[in-house]
């Protein structure tokens, strides 16, 4: 079944025990803007409480991108406090919205940026031949916080660093990500998807207590460490970006295509 939302859909398997969560803003390459997060976290609010949901699957609608970050256009109410600053995409992820049922991620295209929170927050990652991933941030003259941190979990800290840092200038492949383990598996083209759902059906055919409780230690393994990192980031990201408004002239000024694969 589906629901009516806009930015996200949501399908459940009627006799698999998998829900098929989209990010569905093809058409501004599935970027984050505000409705999206709360639809995002409404979804996994929902599922939560629908038990013959057992695990579930996290991708991006079309070829291009699974998703790149929060849209640039999007406007972002802040409180006038340098103390109480908002970032909507802290709230966005599954384990941010205490669902600890399985959630396997199959990207296709472009996934960078604020895609990270989303990836930093699932259990593993499946990806066709098409996938890239990179982060823009410290191009366009701002800190990568919480992406780092996030990422700095998920594949070595070499790599992690250089992906952070080179910005624009680098992409990695799929191939890359598999062999560095920041994905699990790669497929060929458009079959991401399906390959993601033969896991998740596999995990949601077991007892789901055992499930979700070991979804809750490999979390907690990591968890400590990322909650005191979490604790710096806003300090290092009013003390290292700069003005939107310069942010904004190094967007203008971006040149498309001129990137590395590696």
């Amino acid at each position: 079944m589906g629901t009516g939302v806009n930015t996200v859909r949501l399908d459940v398997g009627a006799d698999t025990g998998v829900a098929v969560v989209t990010l569905n803003r093809p058409e501004r390459l599935n970027a984050v803007d505000l409705e999206m997060v709360r639809e995002l976290t409404g979804v996994w609010r929902r599922l939560r409480f629908e038990d013959s949901v057992r695990a579930v699957v996290l991708t991006g609608a079309g070829e291009r991108a699974f998703c790149t970050g929060i849209d640039r256009d999007a406007v972002v109410p802040q409180p006038s406090s340098p103390y109480m600053q908002d970032d909507p995409l802290l709230g966005m992820g599954p384990k941010a919205n205490d669902l600890w049922k399985p959630v396997v991620v199959a990207v296709q295209g472009m996934a960078c940026g604020g895609a990270f929170y989303l990836l930093g927050e699932s259990e593993f990652i499946v990806a066709d031949t098409t996938a890239s991933f990179f982060d823009p941030h410290t191009t366009y003259g701002m800190v990568s916080a919480y992406e780092s941190m996030l990422m700095a979990h998920r594949m070595p800290y070499g790599e992690a660093a250089r992906m952070m840092l080179m910005g624009t200038a680098e992409r990695i492949s799929a191939r890359r990500a598999h062999t560095i383990g920041l994905v699990s598996e790669i497929t060929e083209k458009g079959l991401a998807l399906d390959a993601a759902v033969r896991c998740a059906a596999v995990i949601a055919s077991y007892p789901p207590e055992g499930v979700q409780g070991t979804v809750r230690a490999l979390w907690a393994a990591k968890e400590a460490a990322r909650a005191q990192a979490f604790a710096q980031a806003p300090h290092l990201i009013a003390l290292g970006n700069l003005p939107p408004g310069q942010q904004a002239e190094l967007f203008a000024r971006r040149h498309g295509g001129e990137f590395r694969i590696r």
